[in-house]
C-alpha cells in the first residue's frame, strides 16, 4: 500500500519524499489543523483543498487551487463574461476608429460630408413642402365643389378627391417629420465623428 504521510513543516518535505516509495512526486496540503499532509497519491485530507505537487528535491513543481464553490464559479464566470464584453467593445471601437481614419483625411473632409448630407435633407424637406402646397391647391378645387353639396351627399369623385388629397398631405408631412429626425441624427453623427477624429489625430503614432 502506498504511504500517506503527515509532516509538521515545509522543511520536512524532502524527508517525506524519501519515505514515499514508487514515485518521484508527492502531493501535499494543509489539513484542518494546519498540519501538512503528503503522499504519493493525493491524501484524503487534501480533497477539496489547494495542494502542491513536490518533486524529489523538495521543490514545489506546481500549485493546484482548491475547487471553486458554486458562488465562486458564478463570480468567475461573470468576470469572464465582463472581460469578454470589454474585449468585444474594445475591438469594435478599434474597428470604428480605423474606418474613421480611412474615410477622412482631415477635419475639413468631415465638414464637407456634413454639409452635403444636410443639403440633401433640406432639399428633400423643401420638395415635400412644395408637394403639400400643390396638393392643397388641388384639394381647394374639391372643397369649392363640395360647397355646392352642403348638407347633401357629396358625389363620389369629390369625396374621393378630398380623401386622396388628405392622405397625400399626411404622407408628405410624415416624410418631413422623418427628414427632420434624420437631420438631427446626421448632426449628432458628424459631431461625434469630428470629436473622435480630432482625438485620434492628437494621439502619438503607435510604435512598430
Amino acid at each position: 500500500m502506498r504511504a500517506v504521510l503527515e509532516c509538521g513543516a515545509l522543511v520536512f518535505l524532502l524527508a517525506c519524499s524519501q519515505q514515499v516509495r514508487g514515485g518521484t512526486w508527492i502531493f501535499c496540503c494543509n489539513d484542518d489543523s494546519g498540519r501538512q499532509a503528503c503522499g504519493d497519491i493525493l491524501p484524503p485530507a487534501c480533497y477539496g483543498r489547494a495542494y502542491r505537487i513536490v518533486g524529489d528535491s523538495g521543490r514545489t513543481l506546481k500549485t493546484v487551487e482548491a475547487p471553486l464553490t458554486a458562488e465562486q464559479r458564478a463570480q468567475r464566470e461573470a468576470e469572464e463574461r465582463r472581460r469578454a464584453e470589454q474585449d468585444r467593445l474594445a475591438n469594435e471601437q478599434r474597428r470604428k476608429d480605423q474606418a474613421l481614419l480611412n474615410t477622412y483625411g482631415s477635419e475639413k473632409d468631415i465638414e464637407i460630408m456634413r454639409t452635403r448630407a444636410e443639403r440633401d435633407i433640406a432639399a428633400a424637406i423643401k420638395a415635400a413642402d412644395e408637394r403639400i402646397a400643390e396638393i392643397r391647391g388641388r384639394r381647394k378645387k374639391f372643397e369649392d365643389e363640395a360647397e355646392f353639396y352642403r348638407n347633401r351627399t357629396l358625389p363620389a369623385e369629390v369625396a374621393k378627391g378630398l380623401r386622396d388629397a388628405d392622405h397625400e398631405i399626411t404622407t408628405q408631412e410624415l416624410i418631413i417629420e422623418g427628414k427632420k429626425k434624420e437631420r438631427e441624427a446626421v448632426r449628432q453623427k458628424y459631431d461625434e465623428e469630428l470629436r473622435r477624429f480630432v482625438e485620434l489625430s492628437k494621439r502619438p503614432p503607435a510604435r512598430p
